[in-house]
């Protein structure tokens, strides 16, 4: 597309579009951070409302049976198992991302400790999200049973560090840096024939790329709910556990919501059957409510068409940013092929925090990570042709002016 005029009529042409009235975009804003925080569905409003004065301020604590309050958890489990190859009862939306990556490590380690007790060995790669690294190494910490953390990277394979000692592979499908994807169904078959167990992070693809959990055979996934999902700032996050693993260990975070009988108030703790295992304790029903609403958007997409157009806009996006800003210190570190990038697009700059900080003050909305990544998250659901065309050129103008060189552009906050 050569023109804005073009990028209008692929906007006109766009089955898609219509979505964008569903939630809540401020005017003059083109927000490409939808890879860190969704936008607001227009309906949350009305339902946040509605659970203030109505279930909680009406209804009390009779709210737990009749708004159904106690089943949140797995009823929004089985509408966004439907987003990423799930079966009934194989999904459950609670706490954050990292407390279920502990809580799949741990059950994920206590397998292989029953049948492969000399497996040691953890994989994951360098430039995974810190938190999943954070995790694996706290659950080392705290097992002090002679476990290992293997990092892949440029100088360590995937298939060198798939030795007989791994008990758990875990990586995130999508790279929160660089939107690189993982082909899960080969990457999960290769790890499983060497004796290995697989957890996937799906912050970064759950919502924006097309995923199958069971038709690639993976043991277990996590991921939050507050990205491309659109649950809120800080919704509860989910874990998926296949059918096949969920009985077969005590959850090692044995809160009461978690117990087969919670309300026997037993003094011995029972583990529910299924996913309601690998619940905690009292869930937060105001945010977990508007989780609903934008799973209720996410299900009314095809993933296909959704895909399809990510993918018209992220190349668009690159396309763009070569052409017009080719002649600036910009490296593209996202990957070029359809099969190996998921939704948002990187470059990096040596100034990248301060031109991230000139493009939102300019309205144009994406994040910055270290080292001098600029971060741009393409949503389907409300971006348009037009949109990246006018971003891209916002980001011209910046960097031909320089307007990113001053001190107010240079201050850093405490998120980026």
């Amino acid at each position: 597309m050569h023109s804005r005029d073009l990028c209008l009529q692929a906007d006109r042409q766009d089955e898609l579009a219509n979505l964008r009235h569903q939630f809540s975009l401020p005017h003059g804003v083109i927000y490409l951070d939808g890879n860190s925080l969704g936008v607001l569905p227009k309906t949350a409003t009305a339902r946040s409302q509605h659970v203030l004065e109505q279930e909680w301020g009406v209804g009390l604590i009779r709210s737990w049976n009749t708004a159904r309050w106690f089943e949140l958890p797995t009823r929004l489990g089985e509408k966004l198992g439907r987003l990423i190859g799930a079966e009934a009862g194989e999904v459950v939306v609670t706490d954050t991302t990292s407390l279920n990556l502990f809580k799949a490590l741990a059950a994920a380690l206590r397998i292989q400790q029953a049948q492969a007790p000399k497996r040691r060995v953890i994989v994951s790669e360098r430039d995974n999200f810190p938190t999943d690294l954070y995790m694996m190494q706290g659950m080392i910490d705290f097992l002090q049973q002679g476990y290992e953390l293997r990092l892949i990277d440029e100088t360590l394979s995937l298939e060198q560090a798939l030795t007989d000692e791994v008990a758990v592979l875990a990586l995130s499908h999508v790279n929160y840096r660089t939107g690189a994807m993982y082909d899960m169904a080969e990457v999960t078959a290769k790890a499983q024939a060497r004796g290995a167990l697989v957890i996937w992070d799906l912050a970064h693809a759950a919502g924006a790329v097309p995923v199958d959990l069971n038709g690639a055979d993976a043991d277990f996934a996590v991921g939050c709910t507050y990205k491309y999902l659109n649950g809120g700032p800080g919704s509860p996050a989910f874990i998926w556990v296949s059918a096949r693993h969920q009985d077969r260990f005590w959850q090692p975070l044995s809160g009461w919501w978690g117990h087969s009988r919670p309300f026997d108030m037993a003094t011995d703790y029972q583990p529910a059957q299924g996913i309601r295992r690998f619940l905690c304790g009292t869930q937060p029903i105001l945010s977990m409510s508007l989780v609903e609403c934008g799973l209720d958007v996410a299900l009314q997409v095809d993933m296909a068409a959704l895909r399809k157009k990510s993918l018209a806009l992220t190349d668009l996006f690159i396309q763009l940013v070569e052409q017009r800003c080719g002649h600036h210190p910009l490296t593209l570190i996202t990957p070029r092929e359809h099969a190996s990038r998921g939704s948002h697009v990187s470059f990096m700059h040596p100034q990248g925090y301060a031109v991230m900080q000139a493009l939102i003050a300019r309205g144009v909305i994406g994040d910055y990570r270290e080292p001098e990544v600029l971060r741009f998250g393409i949503t389907p659901l409300y971006l348009g042709y037009a949109d990246i065309w006018d971003a891209v050129e916002v980001l011209r103008d910046i960097l031909d002016s320089a307007s990113w060189n001053q001190p107010a552009f240079m201050a850093r906050a405490a998120v980026t």
